[in-house]
């Protein structure tokens, strides 16, 4: 018994009427697969082969919808994010060491400080630190 596409699992039951997967039971000889039997998930019609089977063309499995999604996390709101030592000009990056030229102390990016100075945009330049924190 050969399978036609292994995606095409969902289809409308002839038998029950509702729109159901398909399963597919293994049938055994001793300990030795002799085939597979195919039913509805729902009601267990058993069909003969997929050729009688009325699967939904082109259509995987649809678990989840758009409503499923999570909404976007949004941990800082933008007057608290454009005091952080990440968007200062005395902030300085080093593969080992974040640290404040201004205060001269290791800092962290998300760290805030009454002496904020916003950096100067570098259009050209990008943020190593981005992706990372947002």
């Amino acid at each position: 018994m050969k399978r036609e596409s292994p995606d095409r699992l969902e289809f409308r039951c002839p038998a029950c009427g509702g729109d159901s997967w398909l399963l597919r039971q293994p049938v055994y000889d001793g300990f030795v697969k002799a085939g597979e039997t195919l039913h509805c998930a729902l009601c267990r019609h058993e069909f003969a082969d997929e050729a009688e089977i009325p699967f939904r063309e082109g259509s995987r499995p649809r678990v989840f919808t758009e409503a499923d999604r999570p909404r976007p996390v949004q941990v800082f709101s933008e007057d608290e994010k454009g005091r952080m030592c990440r968007y200062c000009a005395e902030y300085v990056v080093n593969p080992f060491i974040q640290r404040c030229g201004l205060h001269r102390c290791e800092v962290q990016a998300t760290d805030t400080c009454s002496h904020f100075r916003p950096k100067e945009d570098d259009g050209d330049k990008p943020d190593p630190l981005d992706g990372l924190l947002n």
